[in-house]
């Protein structure tokens, strides 16, 4: 991530943060049907992406494109993201997508976990094969695929993580689906002020162990962790833990990896 992308993702989420009750669930399914458009068009995200271009144009190209279909709260912060500058054209909709993602959090009843939701939906499909190429192939249309998870989870979950996953659907930019899920319920977490510990092992492991490893995670991290256990054979043993951008791999086969690289060299 670029030091323009990590600028314009802070002054975002300082707007989001800024308008307080304003967010609600339809502000955030607004942002994700912008970022959709915007992607759908080269020239409208290049345009917004290229940082030659005054931050005065990109609010007269929002308002012409979006003004009578978006509302007061989310105009306002689809202009704030999309006149700032990016490190990529990638980036712009990473950052209306992130928008979303922390709106709808911010807009859940007291008592909701999107996260937990999101992960549940995660393991769901990852361990279904047929399920996971019907949501996931790209020669599939997307139309049906939405259909299938509206299907799916209509009723059983809350309304903003049917629009999450909805929206992830139609605009995976190149991410496989247990990939989106992942991401998506990582930022739910942070808007939440908790962090994800995403622990793949071989088997799966008992509550009871997974209580202790969660509490020694967030003593060791000063914050609330939520973790997201992933069984994953290929690791034939052990456990990996990433937390953000720290991993810890105790895994068999990360260590089998390693004895193989050292008796190459």
């Amino acid at each position: 991530m670029g030091s323009a992308t990590r600028q314009s993702l802070s002054t975002s989420r300082a707007a989001l943060t800024a308008l307080g009750a304003a967010v609600d669930l339809a502000c955030a399914e607004e942002l994700f049907a912008a970022a959709r458009a915007i992607g759908s068009s080269l020239q409208l995200r290049a345009m917004l992406s290229d940082a030659a271009t005054e931050a005065s144009e990109k609010k007269a190209v929002i308002d012409a494109v979006f003004a009578k279909s978006l509302g007061d709260t989310a105009l306002n912060l689809l202009t704030v993201a999309a006149s700032d500058r990016w490190s990529s054209d990638d980036d712009l909709l990473g950052g209306i997508e992130d928008l979303g993602l922390r709106a709808a959090a911010v807009s859940v009843s007291t008592g909701v976990s999107i996260e937990s939701e999101l992960f549940a939906i995660g393991r769901a499909v990852t361990s279904d094969a047929a399920l996971e190429l019907a949501l996931g192939s790209k020669l599939g249309e997307t139309a049906a695929k939405v259909t299938l998870i509206t299907t799916l989870l209509d009723g059983k979950v809350s309304a903003q993580t049917l629009a999450i996953v909805r929206h992830l659907l139609q605009l995976p930019r190149g991410r496989r689906i247990g990939a989106l899920l992942r991401h998506a319920a990582s930022v739910v977490a942070d808007q939440s002020g908790l962090a994800v510990a995403t622990v793949t092992s071989a088997k799966p492991i008992a509550a009871a162990q997974l209580d202790r490893l969660q509490r020694g995670l967030s003593q060791s991290y000063g914050k609330e962790l939520r973790i997201n256990a992933v069984v994953d054979p290929a690791l034939i043993g052990g456990v990996r833990v990433q937390v953000g951008d720290d991993v810890i791999d105790g895994s068999v086969a990360s260590k089998l990896n390693e004895l193989r690289l050292q008796l190459a060299g």
